[in-house]
Parts: structure tokens; sequence; C-alpha cells
């Protein structure tokens, strides 16, 4: 679990948590892993900062198309 002092967290999700930034929101990728909605106790490092670039590519690739967004790609030390 993901918890952020002072934001609002929406959702859990399986492997995806949702917080809640006023007009916008903040989805934050973990390294869960999920396989026949359980998830699974061993996560795999590094797979939310994957998960998280292969997002950043596809909003910079989508800039300015149909769909608005606003996106920041940042990667915390471990």
């Amino acid at each position: 679990m993901v918890d952020l002092p002072g934001i609002k967290k929406l959702r859990s999700g399986k492997v995806r948590e949702v917080f809640d930034l006023g007009e916008n929101l903040l989805f934050v990728a973990t390294d869960r892993l999920s396989a026949f909605d359980v998830i699974l106790p061993d996560p795999i490092p590094h797979k939310g900062a994957v998960l998280n670039q292969i997002s950043a590519f596809w909003f910079r690739r989508l800039a300015g198309k149909r769909w608005p967004h606003f996106e920041i790609s940042w990667q915390a030390d471990r």
C-alpha cells in the first residue's frame, strides 16, 4: 500500500493507487503483482517504474491529440 500524508486516497486497486489532488488525479503504479484477481505475495522489483515509463511514453506520443492530460514522470529512489 502507498500512503501520501495529507493527500486523500480515492482508490486502492490491485496494482495502482489513486489520489485526489483537487482538480487532478494522481495514479501511482506499484510493484504489486496481480493474477486471476489475486494480489500475489512477492512483488516484482521496479514493475511500477516500468509501468510509469510506458504510460509516460504514450502520454507524450498522444500529446495534443484527442485526450487532454497532464503527465509528470518521477522515479523514487530506493
